[in-house]
């Protein structure tokens, strides 16, 4: 019997539009009103993630920047896992040596030393999702994201690292060379201490403190609140994904997930452009019903 279901955002319950559809609107009130409870886990940062969803009028818990921030459906903090900021220095150092473009995100900003590159990055992924846009069209859709234009400018990151009480959760760096460009970098990242390194897309990589993963996060909310491990679902898409997946009760990837997700799966729904998310919701809420019999 399914009582939580953890789901990712990008490429999950976001369409290629980075919309939650109406159907997936309508599946997620269908869980709840099953007794089943619904928590969004992102990558992305609260200040990113809240507004978006509450839009929908989607009340629910979150598992923030993978798995750094842990929060319940009234807001409140149950776990925080920042990144050392003394190995937070290394890596800023190591990922500028490669001039990558990258961003600091901690519990309430998200830090650039270039917004349009930022601007530009976020174009290409839009570009992978829907491949009839040109560059251009994909930068005036970028560019217009409340996510985008809440990101904080700075000079210098060894600027602002210089600061002792700050606490970085995530450092997300971008290259359109994708997952082989990274490989190189990656061993030497986690040479630097306990860490996590994951990806959202294959432009990018994720590093957060090792305890910050989203799957470790989600059987944490579940014990929090009585909930067994195998009463708990989880649907994604990426390689983020990975961690709540194989250790959910039941783990659903997305027809559009990598294969990595998919083998690893319970059961594979629709794509996040076929309200995949509903598909799953739907299944887990009449698995229960059969249970119940």
């Amino acid at each position: 019997m399914i009582k939580l279901i953890a789901c990712d955002l990008d490429g999950t319950l976001f369409n290629a539009s980075m919309e939650v559809s109406d159907g997936n609107v309508q599946a997620i009130q269908r869980a709840e009103n099953n007794g089943i409870e619904f928590l969004v886990a992102s990558g992305r940062a609260p200040h990113e993630s809240w507004g978006l969803i509450k839009s929908y009028g989607i009340h629910c818990g979150f598992i923030n920047l993978n798995g750094a921030l842990v929060y319940d459906p009234q807001g409140n903090l149950i776990v925080k896992n920042p990144i050392d900021l003394a190995v937070g220095r290394q890596i800023v150092k190591l990922l500028k040596q490669y001039h990558l473009y990258f961003e600091v995100v901690t519990k309430d900003k998200v830090y650039s030393e270039d917004l349009s590159a930022r601007i530009a990055n976020v174009a290409h992924y839009v570009m992978t999702l829907n491949p009839g846009l040109t560059f251009k069209e994909a930068v005036m859709v970028s560019g217009a994201k409340p996510a985008i234009v809440s990101i904080q400018e700075v000079d210098s990151f060894e600027h602002l690292l210089e600061d002792d009480n700050l606490e970085i959760m995530k450092i997300i760096a971008f290259d359109s060379r994708g997952p082989e460009f990274f490989s190189g970098i990656i061993p030497q990242v986690k040479q630097m201490g306990e860490l996590s390194i994951t990806s959202s897309s294959s432009d990018n990589i994720e590093i957060n403190a090792a305890k910050a993963q989203k799957g470790p996060a989600l059987m944490d909310y579940a014990q929090a609140k009585g909930i067994k491990r195998e009463e708990t679902a989880a649907i994604g898409d990426n390689l983020n994904d990975e961690s709540m997946i194989s250790m959910a009760g039941v783990g659903v990837a997305m027809g559009n997930a990598v294969l990595d997700i998919k083998n690893i799966a319970t059961f594979i729904t629709r794509t996040n452009n076929e309200d995949g998310v509903a598909a799953a919701i739907d299944r887990i809420i009449s698995e229960n019903k059969k249970e119940l019999k």
